[in-house]
């Protein structure tokens, strides 16, 4: 009776359905190598956070992001929302104020990489019961969140996201506003910049559009 009850109970709770985010500092930088985007990036990658990136669905649970995870474009509408997960191995890394940013690497080579979201004063809340401390922002983003679209035919694109330490001054920074263009943007370039440095934290999902 104890077994089935509980599988009950398992079964009615959608938090419980949702993917599991990255949990591990070493599986997400071998993701990252796998794919190879810490050299696409032109960018080292050696973690020391855990970056949960959540999208809202209408009729399902929220999906949390790990590494590497396919997602049709229908459940990355967004816009996202982030958080940092605290575990035994793995603590907050301070206060912040962080930035956040997501690049699309496979864009067609005229693009370059396109920028889906760039935004700063992210700062963490309290820790919740899931280990997550939601990340909120004080100021606009800097550009706000854009759907994938990748081309019919085209194989998976690397969406990634980024978590950088934010340094003096990145809210007067003039490299990128709201209305600079989203294509051949660098991430590197503009991390060096405006100081960011290279990132503590990220993660990234493969989307490709449905073949007609």
């Amino acid at each position: 009776m104890f077994w089935s009850f509980s599988l009950v109970l398992l079964l009615a709770t959608p938090a419980l359905l949702s993917p599991v985010g990255d949990t591990s500092l070493k599986v997400v930088r071998e993701e990252f190598n796998e794919f190879h985007i810490p050299g696409n990036l032109s960018m080292t990658f050696n973690p020391t956070a855990l970056l949960e990136v959540t999208f809202p669905e209408k009729n399902a649970p929220p999906v949390r992001l790990h590494a590497g995870i396919h997602l049709p474009i229908s459940d990355v509408a967004g816009p996202p929302s982030f958080g940092l997960l605290k575990t035994l191995t793995t603590p907050i890394p301070g206060h912040g104020p962080f930035v956040v940013a997501a690049v699309d690497l496979d864009a067609a080579p005229q693009y370059g990489q396109i920028r889906h979201f760039l935004g700063g004063d992210y700062t963490p809340g309290p820790v919740g019961l899931d280990g997550v401390a939601k990340l909120t922002n004080s100021t606009p983003a800097v550009s706000e969140f854009i759907q994938p679209a990748p081309p019919v035919g085209d194989p998976p694109h690397r969406y990634v996201f980024l978590l950088f330490k934010q340094p003096a001054g990145f809210d007067s920074q003039t490299a990128v506003n709201a209305t600079t263009p989203v294509t051949n943007f660098n991430i590197a370039s503009f991390s060096q910049t405006v100081g960011l440095g290279e990132p503590i934290g990220g993660t990234f999902m493969l989307v490709a559009a449905a073949s007609t």
